[in-house]
């Protein structure tokens, strides 16, 4: 008895040898009717009779017996889809691919750190062991079923999903199967892999990539930073001890942009006849 010949995580194709109350026993291929497995009535998804081939997932019960279901992974070795993260672990996660159980995708296929609830681009694979996994390097199935952005216009903006992100920046695959880029330059936020997102295209390359942006054009821009500026001053009696003279660490670490930009929006105010700079000083009119 040891259940030696099957492993978990794996989809196989099991005889059905004896009926019992509460579901069927599958063959367990080592001759011994102990090592028999329980394909629960719960776990099944049709009837079956004695004599009947039936496709079935294997795992672990709670009891680290080896069970069965007819729920199978909806997704093909080597196929990538958008997975939901049902566990986190220390040496891995586990994705949701439609079966029983979620699969196991180890520490080394991550890109980034899945959370619980989030849903990443994965690819379904069988590891050394004979086990089904996920991983999260998509990059090449992604790279195939993408699409050149031929018909793109600067200035669009753009729907998709993050699945990568490098000391670079993030890559996106768009809902139209465009591949995206978005530099670090361009990254107001740092989003999450497997995040959807919006952005801006800024650049159309020859092999038919976009760069783009998660930046609001300069002309909105502008205005908001303005507002951020005007909020803080009515938060403190109209004054401020920054102006246009202020470093730019100093500007990037209070308002979250640069010091140009921070210029361009005192500048912005400045014209509209609502604030003022003295000594180093900003005040509201």
């Amino acid at each position: 008895m040891g259940y030696n010949k099957y492993s978990p995580s794996t989809v196989e194709e099991l005889k059905v040898v004896r009926k019992a109350e509460f579901g069927v026993f599958l063959d367990g291929g080592t001759g011994d009717t102990r090592d028999d497995i329980l394909l629960h009535q719960h776990q099944m998804t049709g009837s079956l009779e004695i004599g009947d081939m039936v496709k079935v997932f294997l795992y672990l019960d709670p009891s680290r017996k080896l069970a069965a279901s007819m729920r199978v992974p909806k997704m093909r070795e080597g196929q990538i889809a958008r997975l939901k993260v049902v566990n986190v672990s220390k040496d891995g996660a586990f994705l949701d691919v439609g079966a029983e159980r979620g699969i196991f995708m180890p520490f080394a296929g991550m890109r980034g750190k899945p959370q619980v609830g989030e849903v990443v681009w994965g690819k379904l694979y069988t590891d050394k062991s004979g086990r089904l996994a996920v991983t999260m390097e998509v990059e090449d199935e992604l790279r195939r079923s993408s699409k050149p952005a031929d018909d793109v216009k600067i200035g669009t903006m753009l729907n998709g999903s993050v699945y990568n992100i490098t000391e670079a920046g993030a890559f996106i695959f768009t809902d139209e199967r465009y591949i995206a880029f978005v530099p670090h330059k361009e990254i107001v936020e740092r989003p999450r892999v497997g995040a959807v997102v919006t952005f801006r295209v800024t650049y159309i390359r020859d092999d038919g990539r976009l760069n783009g942006s998660f930046r609001e054009i300069k002309e909105k821009a502008i205005v908001t930073d303005s507002e951020r500026i005007l909020m803080l001053l009515q938060q403190h009696d109209g004054k401020m001890p920054y102006s246009d003279t202020t470093s730019p660490d100093i500007i990037k670490g209070k308002f979250k942009i640069s010091k140009g930009a921070f210029k361009r929006a005192l500048g912005h105010l400045m014209k509209d006849g609502l604030i003022e700079q003295k000594d180093g000083w900003t005040y509201l009119k």
